[in-house]
């Protein structure tokens, strides 16, 4: 396919998917080592296993924007969130991964919609991994008794004194 086929929005989905992926791997690969530093090493690994997946998404992306005679570029890499908790990790990650899935169902959707089934196969592809990835973290974030309602409020009182002497930023 050359480039001048491609509809002009979904080479920005593309550039943007970019962006959502990489500030995925910056986020996991920062929350891995600040688990590292709390101690927490068994979902330091798993954080550390989410970044690989994250930057493969990021390779798949490069590798089609190049197929597309496109030169691929991440205009904006979202700052990375932070929690003083793996729960509230989660949440904040949970979240991005939401954006992620949004991005690429909306994509997806508009390539149906000019009939651009190749790019539409790329973006559904990538859905279909968000997807699996949202439900994992959903699962873990069960594991630890869910979702928080309001934020950090409901954060138990004993365990404050702890926290302050986290690593966080």
């Amino acid at each position: 396919m050359v480039m001048d086929a491609v509809h002009p929005r979904v080479l920005a989905d593309l550039g943007r998917a970019l962006s959502l992926e990489l500030t995925a791997v910056q986020q996991y690969m920062t929350q891995a080592s600040l688990l590292g530093f709390w101690g927490d090493e068994a979902s330091a690994e798993r954080f550390r296993e989410e970044t690989v997946e994250e930057m493969q998404h990021a390779e798949r992306i490069v590798q089609h924007m190049l197929s597309l005679g496109v030169a691929p570029a991440a205009s904006q890499l979202q700052p990375v969130r932070h929690a003083p908790d793996l729960l509230g990790l989660l949440e904040q990650n949970t979240e991005l991964e939401e954006q992620l899935i949004h991005h690429y169902d909306q994509a997806a959707r508009f390539c149906g919609l000019v009939g651009d089934q190749p790019n539409g196969d790329f973006f559904r592809s990538l859905l279909e991994d968000e997807q699996h990835h949202g439900r994992e973290l959903e699962a873990w974030l069960q594991e630890l008794g869910g979702r928080r309602r309001r934020g950090y409020a409901r954060y138990g009182s004993g365990r404050r004194g702890a926290l302050s002497q986290r690593a966080t930023f």
